[in-house]
């Protein structure tokens, strides 16, 4: 089974600015790690992996130095990785990163399972998943906490739906995105480092994908603009009360609606 797990590069710091023009943030010259999620998506692929057979291959999309985290995969037992770099793709929404992803999975050959984190550290949509496979036009799952059953055409899945768990099987090829705690993640190896550190990273450009609209990517294909980002204003103001909540209900009611809650 070839499957195909996606995975980012996030800021490994709080302290991201922001371009005032853009929205977008500033990644140059900041440290930078795999995303946190993508790390179970990797590990629910290598037990599949164990269990089937078949290939694990990794693919990212972001400036050169993204190449960082494929070699990471690499230590962790990723067979292939490929990189899609272009300035073209820089100051994509989530519609137009996963456009991009989706065109460099068509490049990567037909996997039967495409496997992503749930969600990254620099954005939280969770929407990139999903929107990848509506582009490839194949079934997906998200919120995936456990995998009951891989089966030859079908994969078994167990969905956290927040109030409810869901059992759902769907038919290859699909995509699914897990939570974090589906497996615990294994750590990379020093001795698989040796033996990978000269494995070939594929990098597809703009001008290497079928469709050259650049009205599909990047800024020119984000349906939507960030018009501010800021970090939350920290406030540790506190009132203490004594009392019971007989005495107390009056006052904590007023408070409330002096706070403009109510």
């Amino acid at each position: 089974m070839e499957i195909l797990v996606c995975i980012k590069q996030v800021p490994g710091t709080t302290k991201v600015e922001v371009d005032p023009v853009t929205g977008v943030l500033k990644r140059d010259g900041i440290d930078s790690k795999m995303n946190p999620y993508d790390l179970f998506a990797l590990e629910t692929a290598f037990r599949i992996r164990k269990d089937r057979g078949g290939k694990v291959n990794v693919i990212t999309m972001g400036p050169p130095q993204a190449k960082d985290i494929i070699k990471e995969a690499y230590m962790m037992g990723a067979d292939e990785g490929t990189l899609l770099s272009d300035r073209k793709f820089a100051g994509a929404d989530v519609l137009a990163t996963a456009y991009t992803l989706s065109q460099g999975v068509k490049m990567t050959g037909n996997p039967k399972l495409i496997i992503c984190g749930k969600q990254t550290t620099d954005g939280d949509t969770a929407q990139v998943g999903p929107e990848i496979a509506e582009y490839l036009g194949i079934p997906h799952v998200a919120n995936v906490r456990r995998i009951i059953e891989v089966g030859s055409k079908t994969i078994t899945v167990e969905m956290d739906m927040a109030e409810t768990v869901e059992v759902q099987e769907i038919e290859y090829p699909c995509l699914i995105t897990v939570e974090k705690d589906i497996y615990t993640p294994r750590l990379p190896s020093y001795k698989i480092k040796l033996d990978t550190q000269d494995r070939e990273i594929k990098l597809f450009s703009f001008n290497d994908f079928e469709d050259k609209n650049e009205n599909h990517y990047g800024l020119n294909g984000s349906a939507t603009q960030v018009e501010r980002i800021f970090p939350p204003e920290v406030n540790t103001d506190k009132e203490l009360w004594e009392g019971t909540g007989e005495n107390l209900k009056d006052r904590l009611f007023d408070k409330l609606k002096e706070m403009k809650f109510v």
